[in-house]
């Protein structure tokens, strides 16, 4: 892999990852563009114990432009973009309308690969690889800055989530607090060493493979499952069998394997509801240990792959219960959620 940073116009960094030593990347951003003013705030909520960040720049961002005018496209024929290059591999650049800035984190955008029409799940190995190592990369340079401690990468794909690009392409958050949802991980991994002197994540995973209905898939380095209290219709959980805190810690072996496995996960989401069927909206998140928690080694890196389509045409929205007192009720029990999922394995 060869990593090449540059600037864009307006001083954002843009890095690009090439799968090729000898790729060049000397295009420069010719956008007359203004320099960027963010007005993120991290707002604490008294009540809840959690944080909210308020980024009301954030309503004049792009949405869902026609694809000959895709920011994330390469810069072609006259069309400058967020790309000044006018084709790549896989270029990461400072969100232009970020969440989270300055002391308030960071917000980055990782474009998958320079075709506007195609999806991760259309990615070969080598290109899924080269993403692993893209967001392997930016967690170990984003821990390295004073304002985040928690590094999230994810992936919202389909109008049905939200998304307002539709060029493949993810997002990478640097909270600069761990999430409520870690430390809730963090509180019972801690009450169940305290209870059973053992480890909550590597018992999860151990009970899941023990009971074998919700397995999903099953590699040398990696595991995958529906969760036995699964929030959402479709849900799979993807473990490395070495547990590690982050992306930077897998060994050679998981890399190597993921990429086979993570698309043929989302291979199989796209058949979940036959044929016909438009694709799949998902989301894709990896959660890593926070870079200041005390029993940081302890936590399990891992990968929540789900989808809000509950049914041919229909999607699980978050009502009274999820949405006002986040008691989730899921359509789909776990054991028949695996069972569909093993029955659209590739041929």
């Amino acid at each position: 892999m060869k990593k090449t940073a540059t600037r864009l116009a307006d001083g954002r960094e843009l890095i690009y990852y090439d799968a090729r030593d000898d790729a060049v990347r000397d295009a420069v951003d010719q956008r007359p563009l203004d320099p960027i003013s963010t007005r993120s705030e991290i707002r604490h909520d008294r009540l809840l114990g959690d944080d909210v960040a308020v980024a009301s720049h954030r309503q004049g961002r792009t949405y869902l432009p026609p694809a000959d005018e895709c920011p994330l496209c390469p810069s072609r024929d006259g069309r400058l973009s967020e790309i000044p290059a006018s084709d790549y591999d896989v270029a990461v650049f400072e969100n232009r309308f970020p969440s989270l800035a300055g002391d308030a984190g960071r917000c980055e955008v990782v474009c998958f690969t320079s075709d506007h029409d195609a999806s991760f799940a259309d990615l070969t190995a080598e290109q899924a690889a080269l993403v692993l190592e893209a967001w392997t990369d930016r967690t170990a340079e984003l821990a390295q800055l004073p304002s985040v401690e928690q590094v999230f990468c994810f992936e919202n794909r389909g109008r049905e989530i939200g998304v307002t690009l539709g060029h493949p392409h993810g997002q990478i958050y640097g909270y600069p607090f761990p999430t409520p949802r870690t430390r809730l991980m963090l509180r019972s991994l801690a009450e169940h060493r305290e209870r059973t002197g053992r480890n909550l994540f590597d018992d999860v995973v151990a009970d899941e493979r023990s009971d074998g209905r919700r397995i999903v898939l099953d590699g040398e380095h990696w595991t995958a499952f529906v969760p036995y209290a699964a929030h959402w219709p479709y849900e799979v959980h993807l473990y490395p069998k070495r547990r590690v805190p982050d992306l930077t810690a897998l060994d050679d072996g998981a890399r190597t394997e993921f990429p086979q496995l993570y698309l043929e996960l989302l291979k199989r989401f796209d058949r979940i509801f036959g044929e016909g069927e438009p694709p799949t909206p998902y989301i894709a998140a990896w959660h890593q240990a926070p870079f200041t928690a005390d029993d940081r080694d302890d936590f399990a890196l891992h990968l929540e792959l789900f989808t809000i389509r509950r049914t041919s045409g229909k999607l699980k929205f978050l009502a009274g219960s999820e949405s006002g007192m986040n008691v989730f009720i899921n359509d789909v029990p776990p054991e028949a959620a695996a069972e569909r999922l093993r029955e659209v394995a590739s041929k």
